[in-house]
């Protein structure tokens, strides 16, 4: 018998039956002799039935992509002839265990499903699993299916207008520059020179100015140019050094940030894939970059299959345990707009914020730090807390003097650490959406 043993529970059954059918015969008492009859039956009839095979366990993950809140599995069950249950155990990192017993009547598919906050990657569905055979005289050695990989994306969020860099790049694209070219909003009336279409030639304008009623004859020729279109690049960088929790209690390591609620490592992948929705949407490039890690960055480029390859990038990004710090920015492409996505819980990230604003990017500072509970903090934790706070608020106010624009994704308006403040995302997103003074060029 291959991958199985006889239950400590049918052995005592058996034992029992035993010892009462001897005992009636030793006594001479038939009617006990009898009573211990079944208990042998039971037992003989689930041993010559036993299975000869262990249970079949698969667990996958549903199709489709998984997003942040239910998140759903699918256990593949193939019982073996011979087996009558199959005892199952799904556990998954946060979540409180589940246990069933499942009748084993050939194959059978059972769903599963988790509610969390968290994205990226995570081991979900572990499950152990003991199937018996006949009464449990029976019982296979225990046996592990999962967990499998689970990539979970941030829940999607749209932002209406995207701020645009002082510059556009390329010869065609979605948005008017200030440059003279081949678009649809008017720039001006001009002479006619070599090179243009005749298409353009403006007759209305050409007989108002240049016919001439002594010669009847037309002088010069005139054509309307117009502004040329171009498209934006925005770069979007990822500080994936921190992986802070709401409660400011977990910052120390002690304790792990409970799992239905986003740490800020979560907020930036909602926040860049949002601004990269939103860019692709608008027909502009974007890229990404990541500022703890030191990998090959995602170049820009439009379409759909580049939000696919930066919503993967996103979900697989994941704090190193000793990032080194850099000596100078990320090099990024000209005349693109950065946006930052960080904690600003040190002066790096801030930092290569300033570089970037001096090379004259235009740069948006996106604050990822949740909202932050301190109520179970002891009295010298919240006088660190306090000083972190406000290094962090005189941190991003040197940032809004730099000509960095500040929006903070969720909690803290006012830069100063301050928990349980209702932020209008909408409202400063649309306000950075506005034109800047200059225009685009």
């Amino acid at each position: 018998m291959t991958g199985h043993s006889i239950g400590s529970d049918a052995l005592s059954t058996a034992a029992v039956g035993a010892a009462v059918l001897v005992g009636g015969l030793v006594a001479g008492r038939s009617d006990v002799a009898v009573l211990g009859v079944p208990f042998l039956l039971c037992f003989t009839w689930g041993w010559l039935t036993r299975p000869t095979a262990q249970a079949r366990l698969a667990v996958r993950r549903a199709t489709g992509p998984a997003r942040a809140g239910m998140v759903a599995g699918v256990l593949e069950v193939a019982a073996p002839p011979g087996a009558e249950t199959v005892r199952v155990r799904v556990s998954s990192p946060g979540h409180q265990e589940a246990q069933a017993l499942l009748a084993a009547d050939g194959t059978r598919t059972v769903p599963l499903q988790v509610t969390t906050a968290r994205t990226g990657v995570s081991q979900l569905f572990r499950t152990d699993h003991v199937d018996a055979g006949f009464d449990g005289v029976t019982l296979a050695h225990p046996g592990v299916a999962g967990p499998v990989p689970v990539v979970i994306y941030p829940p999607a969020r749209d932002l209406r207008r995207m701020p645009l860099p002082p510059r556009l790049q390329g010869l065609t694209g979605p948005h008017t520059s200030r440059r003279v070219g081949d678009g649809t909003d008017l720039h001006d009336v001009h002479p006619f020179t070599p090179g243009d279409r005749l298409r353009r030639i403006d007759w209305r304008i050409t007989a108002r100015r240049s016919y001439d009623p002594r010669t009847r004859r037309l002088g010069t020729i005139y054509t309307r140019r117009t502004f040329a279109t171009a498209d934006a690049t925005v770069m979007l960088v990822v500080d994936s050094r921190d992986a802070v929790g709401p409660d400011v209690a977990t910052w120390g390591g002690g304790r792990v940030a409970a799992i239905d609620e986003p740490i800020s490592l979560d907020v930036a992948r909602e926040a860049a894939t949002a601004v990269a929705r939103a860019t692709v949407t608008a027909g502009d490039r974007v890229g990404l970059d990541d500022l703890g890690l030191r990998r090959r960055p995602v170049p820009p480029a439009g379409g759909r299959r580049q939000l696919d390859r930066i919503s993967t990038r996103l979900a697989l990004l994941a704090p190193d345990s000793f990032p080194s710090p850099r000596e100078r920015a990320p090099q990024i492409p000209a005349a693109a707009m950065v946006v930052l996505f960080s904690t600003f819980l040190d002066d790096e990230a801030a930092r290569m914020a300033q570089e970037w604003r001096a090379q004259a990017h235009r740069v948006i500072a996106v604050d990822t730090l949740p909202v932050l509970r301190t109520d179970e903090l002891d009295e010298a934790a919240q006088a660190a807390y306090e000083l972190v706070r406000l290094e962090r608020g005189l941190r991003l106010e040197r940032l809004r003097r730099a000509d960095v624009e500040v929006v903070h994704w969720c909690g803290d308006p006012t830069g100063t650490g301050e928990h349980g403040a209702d932020v209008g995302l909408d409202a400063a997103w649309q306000l950075l959406a506005r034109p800047r003074k200059g225009g685009h060029r």
